[in-house]
Order: structure tokens, then C-alpha cells, then sequence
């Protein structure tokens, strides 16, 4: 099936899930639990989740997990790490049967619609004012601080990212932190990611998020969060995906939460499985999915997104943060946002990235340190306010 053909049915059949996904997945509820956070979680039947209304994926056979272990193929630098336990609310309520998996209830139409991310576009220097000048990288309505790392194949990434509460000023905004992979070009590239958000647009609050996202088009046609359109494949019933987590790390730096996120290929099936924490596997993007990930990545991402109409606007930049709010820096009590701890997986082997860069779109509003002298891991702190004396 060609990419157009594919990327139209996509489309057609996420629209549909737009106005039917809440009642279909009513309809085969086994369990509801309400969580002490507001939620309803419905367990659903593994073969009736809304993957399998994708068109490329009548016939997939579900994988349980994946045909191999990556947290075996470590470098000696690779030490192992005590896993840092962080939870979701909703399981203090109960859990789902076996063969089901933990679906967060959708309110409403208008959560399924905001649930799509907002389609990325070229800007020139009239439509937008920034501090960096490499405009090929500008996305419309998104400001990114970044560490990138790119030339090679990669076939998964890793990472720790700090857990915090983020501001976000209106609700059509929204704040993600994550590992990414993308391939592709500018403008209908193929991307996977998973983090944290704070996203009211799609949640419908404030509250501090696990996600999983993908596009095969730069968000053009296709594309959406956690399971509010057909294509990504849940296998866990212990993370309901858009649930809350917790602990937030503390404001003033001391004890900080992170989630670890590693997102690989299998080398067998070609589908791309998401790890929250050293072990757990949520599930996968199938290969169906894809065109150029369905070899290897052409690079990867850690950090911060943000996305405003008001991003790059003078005056009135929009006061929604990124990261923990905070300008990065590696001491503590400035409680910055970081991503320690990352991998990439090249030739079969998990190790540091060997190149990267740092990339802010707008310096006086978020900005990205990297830090690799004078310490044992690589380190990078990302993050600011938004709007304030500086911005923009």
C-alpha cells in the first residue's frame, strides 16, 4: 500500500474514531475504576482496543512482548541503575483482569479531537521572532530546547527525565517532555515519542501526564495521543496511558522523580516498543505503521516542547513553561528540568550518543545546556518560564 494511500485511509478512519472511539470502547468495557484523581480507567479487552480499527491492521497478530531483551546490551559504562518507582493514582483503586488493558475514559468529542497534535509548518522571519537563526527548524506554534543527535541509524533511544509540575497558561496549550525518534523530511517526516505532558486540550486539567505520540506526516494528516486514534498497540494493563503520575519532584530541586522512557526497535518484527522504567513494556507502534521507521531512525530527540499561538509573539509570549519552569543548570536548588542517562541503540548496542547538539528555538524564553567535562554521565538540563522580563 503506498504512503499516500496510507496516510488518506489513516486519516478518514481517525476522523470516525473521533465520533465513535467513546462509545465503542463503552460498549466493550470487562471493568471501571475511579481513580482518587478524577479519572475513570475502563479495562478493555486486548484484541478490542481502538489499534486494530487502523486499515493496516486487520490481520496484526498482537505481540505480547518483545522477541529480545535491549537492557542486556550494554557497554561496560552502562552501570545498572536501582529502577525509581513512579506510580499512577489509579491504581490505588484497582486493577484490570488479565487479557484486558487500562484505557483512561475520554469525556468528551472535544478531548478526542484536541488529542491530534497541531500541524507543523515552515515560518519565515516575518511570522515569527526568535533568537536562533536557523529557521529550518522553526515549527509553527511550537517552541523546542532540545538535544538532538544525529548521523547514524538509530534503533531506540533512552532516557531519565525529571518529573515536575509545569505551568500552562490557557488551555489550548500545552507542554511535553520526551525521547523522540524521527525520520523523514521537514515537512512529512515519520516520529514517535513518549514522556511526560500537561495537556488541559486533551485531559481536560493540569495534571502531569504519561503519553505516548506518533505521526507518519509531521502532523499534518495523521498522528495522536495515547490510544485516541487507531495504531499504537497496548500490551500492559498496569500503565493506563494519559493517566497522572506520580511523585512531582520538589520545586526546590531535593529528591527529583524521573521516568525513565526507551523506546526500541524489535529487530524481529520491526515494531517499535515502548519501556516505562527498566522493565515495563507498554506496548508498540506496529511496523505497519510506518515507511522510513520501518528500518531505523535518522535521529533523535531529548527534551522539551511547547505549544502556544503565542509562541514568539512581542509583546504577549505566552507564560506556559517548559521543563519544571525553570532556565536550565545543574544545581539543584535552581530545580531544573534534565534528561540523564542517554542511550541510543547503534549496531545492536546500547550506548551514549556519540554526536550531538543542543537546539533552542527562543533563548530568552527556554533554553538547553548539555553538559558532558567534568562529569561521569553526560547531562542535559532544558526548560524556562515563558513570558517574563526577558521573553522576548
Amino acid at each position: 500500500m503506498g504512503f499516500k494511500w496510507k496516510s488518506l485511509m489513516l486519516t478518514i478512519f481517525t476522523f470516525l474514531m473521533v465520533v465513535c472511539n467513546a462509545s465503542l470502547i463503552n460498549s466493550n468495557v470487562v471493568r471501571s475504576i475511579k481513580s482518587e484523581d478524577g479519572d475513570v480507567i475502563d479495562c478493555i479487552p486486548i484484541h478490542k482496543q481502538p489499534a486494530f480499527d487502523h486499515p493496516a491492521l486487520q490481520n496484526h497478530s498482537i505481540q505480547m512482548r518483545p522477541s529480545n531483551d535491549p537492557t542486556m546490551a550494554k557497554t561496560e559504562r552502562e552501570e545498572e541503575v536501582p529502577n525509581i518507582v513512579v506510580k499512577q493514582l489509579w491504581q490505588k483503586s484497582g486493577s484490570c483482569p488479565q487479557g484486558t488493558i487500562p484505557i483512561r475514559r475520554t469525556q468528551t468529542k472535544e478531548g478526542h479531537i484536541a488529542s491530534k497534535k497541531p500541524s507543523f509548518s515552515h515560518l519565515n522571519d516575518k511570522e515569527k521572532m526568535v533568537d536562533n537563526n536557523d529557521l529550518e527548524l522553526l515549527q509553527l506554534n511550537h517552541s523546542l530546547a532540545v538535544l538532538i543527535a544525529q548521523g547514524f541509524a538509530y534503533y531506540g533511544a533512552k532516557g531519565d527525565i525529571k518529573l515536575c509540575y509545569a505551568q500552562v497558561e490557557r488551555d489550548d496549550e500545552y507542554t511535553t517532555n520526551q525521547v523522540s525518534l524521527i525520520t523523514g523530511p521537514f515537512r512529512n517526516y515519520e516520529a514517535i515519542e513518549s514522556g511526560w505532558a500537561v495537556n488541559p486540550g486533551v485531559y481536560g486539567d493540569r495534571q502531569t501526564r504519561l503519553f505516548v505520540y506518533w505521526t507518519v506526516d509531521g502532523s499534518v494528516n495523521t498522528g495522536c495521543f495515547d490510544l485516541t486514534c487507531p495504531g499504537f498497540v497496548q500490551t500492559s494493563s498496569d500503565i493506563a496511558l494519559g493517566a497522572p503520575i506520580y511523585p512531582i519532584s520538589d520545586p526546590e530541586g531535593n529528591d527529583p522523580s524521573v521516568i525513565t522512557i526507551f523506546i526500541h526497535k524489535d529487530p524481529e518484527t520491526n515494531n517499535w516498543w515502548v519501556n516505562y522504567g527498566e522493565e515495563v513494556n507498554i506496548g508498540y507502534w506496529p511496523a505497519e505503521l510506518f515507511n522510513g521507521l520501518c528500518f531505523h531512525a535518522e535521529s533523535v530527540q531529548w527534551g522539551g516542547d511547547v505549544y502556544s499561538k503565542r509562541v514568539g509573539m512581542h509583546p504577549g509570549h505566552t507564560a506556559t513553561g517548559m521543563g519544571c519552569g525553570q532556565y536550565p543548570s545543574p544545581e539543584p536548588f535552581f530545580g531544573s528540568a534534565f534528561v540523564k542517562r542517554m542511550r541510543v541503540i547503534q549496531n545492536k548496542v546500547l550506548v551514549p550518543p556519540a554526536f550531538v547538539n543542543t537546539y533552542a528555538d527562543e533563548y530568552r524564553c527556554y533554553r538547553a545546556l548539555y553538559l558532558s567535562d567534568y562529569v561521569e554521565d553526560p547531562e542535559f538540563y532544558y526548560g524556562g518560564p515563558g513570558r517574563n522580563f526577558l521573553c522576548p
